[in-house]
């Protein structure tokens, strides 16, 4: 089972993927690996530093392949690997990222993005994205440390979280809308309650 976690800044999908990893360890008994985009390794970690707190302005296909590079490696040095031994894996962040950050907010073309991710990933899909949906003015107030990504100010994040629920929109088979606002545990609650019935490891 591979459940993601995508979000604009701010929106709680980072607490929330923790939060339902401790859940499905501690009442339902299950391995679980947590990780994080870009990062998770010791190169994806390297890149992390190098895309979010660079001085210098990227371009978006830039980003994308830095990004990718961080992905591919990610999957299969850790997600592949704990999938295959029967490991529940949850990922703050993945694919659908791309395809908004430097697609549908920055001008790239989103659905080659998807097909650049499916090469990156060896194709791997998850078994359910939570996104995690909240106003954008809310979600900007809680960036205490702004990255480079999030300095790109509220309009940005505004487009970002309409390209969210755009590929949300286009993709339903994918995509559960969360609602993110309330506490951490109002959300959770929300999560847990869309949760899948089956496919769980045994």
């Amino acid at each position: 089972m591979f459940l993601v976690f995508e979000g604009i800044d701010g929106s709680g999908k980072s607490t929330q993927a923790k939060l339902l990893a401790d859940h499905l360890r501690e009442a339902r008994g299950l391995d679980v690996l947590l990780v994080r985009e870009p990062g998770g390794t010791q190169l994806g970690e390297s890149l992390r530093g190098l895309i979010l707190q660079s001085a210098e302005d990227l371009a978006p296909e830039t980003e994308l392949f830095l990004f990718m590079a961080a992905r591919s490696h990610l999957v299969r040095k850790r997600i592949l690997p704990a999938l295959e031994a029967g490991q529940v894996v949850i990922s703050d962040r993945f694919v659908w990222s791309s395809a908004v950050y430097q697609g549908l907010a920055a001008g790239c073309d989103p659905e080659e993005i998807l097909r650049v991710g499916r090469l990156a990933t060896a194709g791997l899909e998850a078994s359910r994205t939570f996104l995690i949906d909240l106003d954008a003015s809310l979600s900007f107030s809680r960036v205490r440390e702004p990255n480079r990504m999030e300095k790109r100010g509220l309009a940005f994040q505004e487009a970002v979280r309409r390209g969210f629920l755009e590929l949300a929109r286009r993709h339903p088979r994918h995509f559960v809308v969360i609602d993110g606002g309330g506490s951490a545990a109002e959300v959770h609650t929300r999560v847990r309650e869309s949760l899948p019935a089956e496919g769980w490891p045994s």
